[in-house]
């Protein structure tokens, strides 16, 4: 079976990494001339290191990203809120992630060069559309060097290709822009001292005016004292208004985001100066696409953000991709039917990642941190003053179902893989 897989991401290049670990011949192709270091921090949740740690990829996550203990939110003066354990701390037997993307990127690409081969991804093509026939799937690429187009056939198109994916249009040519929700993204990483406990998320303010979301993305910084940290502002500006296609490499100006944060300075962070000190910041509209009907036909189908982009709300949208790619490689793997095979794949996948969608569009938990900027606009001195006990609960299951795995159901779950190791990188510290 050939599988050609559309965009070279982190969901396509895990999928590479799937499919080669279950004997099926993957070749990606991206439309970028190089495939670069980008962008800035993601959290990886447990399910999706698992997955990255069955692909063997264990060693390289921990020794390149931080392993995040807690995630804590303030109010905008900086109050406790509420604190929750993330990853080994919380029971799973593998830990979330906190990692600069382009890192991850290159550490996937490396791996999938080193076991697929140099060839097995090739820049600079652009998938421009697809027919199939009874027999495959033949998929035109332009180089976007020469222009010259070539027809590529494959058992199997998988598209990988982002929110604006090519696939995905022609799968759904009426389907219109991106959906935007009126809030605006600054983002940036800043080199500085560690706060908190080192290794904590924080999220401070909220959505109904501006939100601040920060935490350590490397452990070179933290083998040196210090950290890199990866952090967001999210102002609400027009609801409605109309927005431009985005790019996360579109660069955003200090003096459009700083006003926003000039005084939320904490004893424990000055947020203003973090920001100022970015060597670069970048700007994105939060925006999703509704939840489609079905994903694929026949020898077609979609994967992570050209699947179910999502508000980068609740940390999945990089993890549910991963996922993507194993289950998609498990499938493909048990028969030699590939119309079968991705309707299987379609119908354990779709439902689950269109409610994360619907989950994350509706920002649960951030209802909570609204009801708290309401009540106690000039800051409080006990959060027990502000929410109930019960307020304070719905906004731990708001965040358990924005991240939609139970610790009890993942550690019990058998593998996706077909191939590949099961350690866990906390198995080795002596964690459950």
């Amino acid at each position: 079976m050939r599988a050609l897989i559309a965009g070279g991401g982190i969901g396509g290049l895990t999928a590479a990494l799937s499919l080669h670990a279950a004997g099926i011949d993957a070749c990606v192709v991206e439309a970028a001339r190089e495939i670069r270091p980008l962008g800035v921090g993601i959290n990886l949740l447990p399910h999706a290191v698992r997955e990255l740690t069955e692909l063997g990829l264990a060693d390289a996550l921990v020794e390149t990203g931080i392993p995040t203990a807690e995630l804590v939110h303030h109010d905008r003066f900086g109050g406790r809120i509420w604190g929750h354990p993330r990853g080994i701390s919380a029971g799973y037997r593998w830990p979330q992630v906190s990692i600069h993307r382009g890192e991850l990127q290159l550490m996937l690409l490396a791996a999938v060069q080193r076991r697929l081969g140099a060839s097995s991804v090739r820049v600079g093509l652009a998938v421009e559309g697809f027919e199939q026939t009874t027999s495959e799937v033949q998929v035109t690429v332009r180089d976007r060097r020469t222009g010259e187009r070539d027809v590529v056939p494959a058992d199997v198109l998988v598209g990988a290709d982002g929110i604006h994916s090519v696939v995905r249009a022609q799968l759904h040519p009426a389907e219109g822009p991106p959906r935007w929700n009126g809030v605006h993204m600054w983002r940036g990483v800043t080199e500085g001292e560690p706060f908190l406990g080192g290794r904590s998320m924080i999220m401070a303010g909220s959505n109904m005016a501006a939100k601040f979301v920060a935490y350590p993305i490397s452990r070179r910084a933290e083998l040196r004292g210090r950290a890199a940290i990866n952090w967001v502002a999210e102002v609400r500006l027009h609801e409605g208004a109309a927005v431009a296609p985005g790019s996360w490499n579109r660069q955003g100006r200090l003096e459009d985001v700083l006003p926003h944060f000039a005084a939320w300075r904490f004893s424990w962070l000055d947020i203003p100066a973090l920001i100022a000190a970015a060597p670069v910041i970048f700007e994105y509209p939060m925006i999703d696409r509704d939840p489609l009907p079905w994903w694929g036909a026949g020898r077609v189908t979609l994967l992570g953000d050209a699947a179910h982009p999502m508000y980068p709300v609740g940390s999945n949208g990089a993890s549910q991709a991963i996922l993507d790619a194993r289950v998609l490689a498990w499938h493909l793997a048990q028969t030699s039917a590939p119309e079968e095979a991705l309707a299987a794949y379609e119908a354990a996948r779709r439902p689950p990642t269109s409610s994360l969608v619907l989950a994350n569009r509706a920002m649960g938990a951030d209802r909570v941190l609204s009801m708290v900027e309401q009540r106690a606009p000039a800051g409080f001195a006990r959060i027990e003053d502000v929410l109930s006990s019960d307020e304070l609960e719905a906004m731990g299951r708001s965040y358990t179902e924005m991240i939609g795995t139970d610790v009890a159901e993942l550690n019990a779950r058998p593998s996706w893989g077909v191939g590949g190791g099961r350690e866990a990188p906390g198995e080795r510290n002596g964690s459950s």
